[in-house]
């Protein structure tokens, strides 16, 4: 479902708003190759014919530092001095979601990036979790805020089964470690052929604190064992 980064050293308190900037490009360039032939896998069903339910590949292109454990001493949103970068947060590890309108309410793990490049799905059999790129920026902070989330199991309906009733204007909320609450509206909800992907739109750094809801979608092939497509839920902190 979703993917995390290498790890990556500690910059301190302040950490830089626009890490994504100077690899962006690169980002874009290797999620595009790795989605034409690698997908995430979820789990399979006894069967060998259960849904891998993962959304594509992320690279490893973030130079996001670690998020700090301790509070953060100022989470209340403020705006930054950029001309229409909008309300942002402090860097503050995301630990719970909560969409009320399809009934979410479930914990964050943490996604990283496999040996091969690609974004590892949050574990296939919990169907009430949801995973974050640790070393992307955090909800709430000013960037891109990668979460993802299984549509399904082997055996039954996941966290994200009810992803694509969110609708433009639809509201949700990440619960921070910090003690804060970063309440996102949607913007849209798109659906992609997992085969044209669009990495830069998707990925792509912004200077708004934005983030992107990534599951599976379309007609599950039995054969490749996978979904078709993959939906994306773009939101905004507010």
């Amino acid at each position: 479902m979703a993917a995390s980064p290498p790890a990556l050293p500690d910059p301190g308190p302040e950490p830089p708003k626009r890490r994504f900037r100077t690899v962006v490009t690169v980002l874009w360039a290797v999620a595009a190759l790795v989605l034409t032939v690698n997908l995430f896998g979820g789990g399979e069903s006894a069967d060998d014919a259960g849904p891998p339910h993962a959304p594509p590949a992320v690279a490893a292109a973030s130079a996001a530092p670690e998020v700090p454990d301790r509070p953060s001493t100022s989470a209340t949103p403020h705006r930054s001095a950029a001309s229409g970068a909008g309300p942002q947060l402090p860097r503050s590890r995301p630990v719970r979601l909560l969409i009320p309108k399809i009934s979410v309410d479930a914990p964050f793990t943490d996604l990283a990036i496999n040996p091969s490049g690609q974004l590892e799905p949050p574990p296939p059999n919990d169907t009430n979790l949801v995973g974050w790129y640790a070393k992307g920026h955090t909800p709430g902070e000013a960037g891109t805020a990668i979460i993802a989330g299984h549509v399904d199991t082997a055996t039954s309906p996941a966290v994200f089964a009810g992803l694509s009733e969110l609708k433009k204007g639809d509201r949700f909320q990440v619960r921070r470690a910090d003690g804060s609450k970063a309440t996102f509206v949607v913007d849209a909800t798109k659906s992609f052929e997992k085969d044209a992907f669009p990495s830069d739109r998707v990925y792509g750094d912004t200077p708004e604190a934005q983030v992107r809801l990534i599951t599976c979608s379309g007609s599950y092939d039995r054969q490749a064992r996978d979904y078709t497509e993959n939906l994306v839920v773009f939101a905004h902190l507010v």
